[in-house]
């Protein structure tokens, strides 16, 4: 990696879509002349003056998750992960690949998939290895329905359980690690634990600090319009709803069935099967960020532990959730093992290729997918990635790729649309229809999948 990397300006990531609004760039570079705001999307952006946002700078390029000239994901492992035993194309560096569920207490219960995200970040208060966590958890008193904060205790800790497919940002953690002395775990998406691996990088305040980072594995960031969707369909308004919840769980159904659940203010709530909402296959991508078509890390290979959901059978069937856990830091790895020798986890051993087959679809879209998507022209910074741009895909696959696409631009613009005329329904059509095509095309659904298979194209993966 170069020394001096060119200066690249904050605008610049905006404006060629490789802004995931981490707000790194906030958090390090603004001093005060900016801050992270939701855009018209309601997706997180940089926000400041136009001398601040325009001006470049050799720290933007080097700190952006995005940028082209930051150091890739393979050298912030090398780094951060000399002595692992294992290497992975598609799992990174790792000491040791589990499946299974906290056994004591109630933290699969409480918790996304088999609980271990909270499991690990308490065990790390617990030992007295850190003294907070910056992660994700309901924020009542802000204007949005999610946000970072810092856990000191166990009880704050364990409130911000489950999933949340809402839209953060890390500018103030940034700053509270870096004004308030301690050691800190920080939990996040993998492009985010990249962000906190380049900031580790430049900041020798951050790298004493941060001594810990919980990656979640993730499919793509979506927009804080999700939510709102979800509330048009199900008949109330946004500003009714007190606290939204993506995935209710259910032990009597499979982990793969994802149900909204809506608490509104007035005390009464609403639900309903994602398959049963325009926008719920996950994988069309409706409000998926932009830069998230750009990212070829599935599982958080720069953090010291990952997890997952154990989207295969027989545990996708199991309603009460099921981890997929790498580990790649020595120290984490013997506190798993020691509490696996304990019984507080229930974990099996398992090899890459079955994390790897768990996390397939992901795993097309990052590398196949990308590869193609890389041979496109475009305007602004160009990506540089570990996957190279191919071409060498059957037509069907490129067709999925580009509607994908498609759909993932389109539903923001039209869903703004909707919105700034008060009518859902302009949204909530246009939805069912490219929801259709999409299955059509990709599982074989519908009038469109009977003309797929009659010009030969047919298949089942996403």
């Amino acid at each position: 990696m170069p020394s001096s990397p060119e200066a690249i300006s904050p605008k610049q990531v905006i404006s060629s879509g490789l802004c995931i609004g981490c707000g790194s760039c906030v958090g390090q570079l603004a001093g005060g002349d900016a801050k992270m705001a939701l855009n018209r999307y309601g997706q997180f952006e940089p926000s400041g003056s136009e001398a601040w946002l325009n001006g470049k700078s050799q720290a933007m390029a080097q700190i952006c998750p995005f940028s082209p000239r930051a150091t890739d994901e393979d050298h912030l492992a090398e780094v951060r992960f000399p002595t692992a035993p294992s290497l992975d194309a598609r799992l990174g560096r790792f000491e040791g690949n589990y499946v299974g569920a906290v056994a004591e207490e109630d933290y699969r219960a409480n918790g996304s998939s088999g609980g271990m995200v909270t499991w690990v970040a308490a065990e790390l208060l617990r030992q007295g290895l850190v003294d907070g966590v910056a992660h994700v958890g309901p924020t009542p008193d802000s204007d949005g329905f999610f946000g970072y904060r810092i856990s000191r205790t166990l009880d704050e800790l364990c409130s911000g359980a489950k999933s949340r497919y809402y839209p953060v940002e890390l500018s103030g953690v940034i700053e509270t690690i870096r004004n308030e002395p301690g050691r800190y775990a920080v939990v996040g998406i993998p492009c985010f634990i990249k962000a906190i691996s380049l900031l580790r990088q430049t900041d020798p305040v951050l790298q004493e600090r941060i001594t810990h980072t919980l990656g979640l594995f993730c499919g793509h960031m979506k927009s804080a319009r999700l939510v709102e969707s979800f509330a048009w369909q199900l008949g109330v308004d946004i500003d009714a709803v007190a606290q939204p919840e993506y995935r209710l769980k259910n032990p009597e159904r499979p982990a793969n069935w994802y149900t909204a659940h809506l608490a509104l203010k007035d005390g009464t709530t609403r639900q309903q099967d994602w398959w049963h909402l325009c926008d719920g296959d996950w994988g069309a991508g409706f409000f998926m960020s932009s830069a998230c078509n750009f990212c070829d890390d599935v599982m958080a290979e720069t953090a010291d532990i990952a997890f997952g959901d154990a989207w295969v059978e027989p545990y996708s069937s199991d309603g009460r959730g099921t981890n997929v856990v790498i580990v790649r830091s020595p120290e984490l790895h013997g506190l798993v093992e020691s509490a696996m020798a304990h019984g507080r986890l229930e974990l099996e051993a398992v090899d890459a290729e079955f994390i790897a087959h768990t996390q397939a679809a992901g795993l097309r879209q990052r590398r196949e997918g990308l590869a193609y998507r890389l041979t496109w022209l475009r305007a602004g910074l160009r990506p540089r990635k570990r996957v190279k741009p191919s071409n060498a895909l059957p037509l069907r696959r490129k067709a999925i790729y580009r509607m994908r696409y498609g759909i993932s631009a389109w539903s923001h613009r039209v869903f703004w649309a909707a919105r700034k005329l008060q009518k859902p329904n302009i949204y909530i059509r246009w939805g069912h229809q490219a929801l259709s095509a999409y299955q059509g095309l990709t599982y074989g659904r519908g009038w469109i999948g009977k003309l797929v298979s009659r010009l030969g194209l047919s298949g089942r993966d996403g």
